[in-house]
């Protein structure tokens, strides 16, 4: 599932991914539960162990709040009229996981409580990270978070707000074991149940949809472009305050500070001013 070969010299290109791609893509993993609702239910009953009457994929996964805030993208959002799921992929951590849940949940409650409804019909809320590292550490298969009086532990707040994180590179410890056989397919290991077996044969079927591959072939080159302008701007921004630091710690002038950094001397005449 690794995104470099085996000797890492170099990338993968977005053919050798595409090829590769298994249901722990970000990409397949969202076509195959947006097309394929059933498996989208179950794969929430499997993960909640609940019973689900049914569910309504939303069919646009962009969610705008007010002019100005930001809007968020979610992989899978499904609801019915009491409760609201979110499930999101994370092949890697990022270090704002906790964040992102956090915003995710505040958001969902916005886009579900309408002008005029009282607070009590919020939904349900739950929002779900299936990540393949231990992003607490901790060795749990399953995380469940929801909020607690710190004084009195035993004491929820009873807001039906619901975090879960559930971690497939320790699916050998989970007990339910139809969430081990669906977690260890995202490891990477080999469908062991019947879902399991339909999820992956899903994910090989996404691979034959020429459509699909256009797509995901045009999502990688604006991943690489964005990364690659991120870099840009970064070392960009660093040669900038390199620049400043010469002008105020070693008085030079700012043409020469920024000839010297390599850096474009107007942001230097900017940074200044600021």
């Amino acid at each position: 599932m690794s995104d470099t070969r085996i000797n890492k010299e170099q990338p993968l290109t977005p053919e050798e991914k595409w090829e590769r791609a298994t249901i722990a893509n970000n990409f397949i993993f969202y076509k195959v539960m947006r097309h394929n609702p059933d498996v989208c239910k179950e794969l929430l009953e499997i993960l909640l162990e609940i019973e689900i009457d049914r569910i309504e994929m939303r069919g646009e996964e962009v969610i705008e709040t007010d002019f100005g805030s930001k809007g968020i993208r979610l992989d899978i959002y499904a609801k019915n009229e009491k409760d609201a799921y979110n499930i999101e992929l994370q092949a890697t951590d990022t270090k704002e996981l906790a964040e992102r849940a956090r915003y995710y949940q505040g958001t969902i409650d916005v886009d579900c409580l309408k002008s005029g409804q009282t607070y009590k019909e919020l939904k349900n809320s739950y929002v779900i990270f299936i990540c393949i590292p231990d992003i607490f550490q901790k060795g749990l298969p399953c995380y469940h978070f929801e909020n607690l009086c710190l004084e009195t532990p035993k004491l929820r707040l009873n807001d039906r707000a619901y975090k879960i994180f559930y971690i497939a590179d320790n699916y050998d410890k989970i007990l339910n074991e139809k969430q081990k056989e669906f977690l260890k397919l995202v490891a990477g290991q080999k469908a062991g149940d019947n879902f399991s077996k339909k999820v992956a044969r899903l994910a090989e079927d996404a691979k034959h949809n020429t459509q699909w591959k256009k797509q995901y072939m045009e999502w990688e080159r604006q991943r690489a472009y964005d990364f690659e302008s991120g870099k840009e701007a970064g070392a960009e921004q660093k040669a900038v305050e390199a620049a400043v630091m010469l002008v105020h710690d070693y008085n030079a002038s700012p043409e020469v500070a920024a000839q010297k950094m390599k850096a474009p001397l107007e942001l230097v005449l900017e940074a200044l001013k600021k």
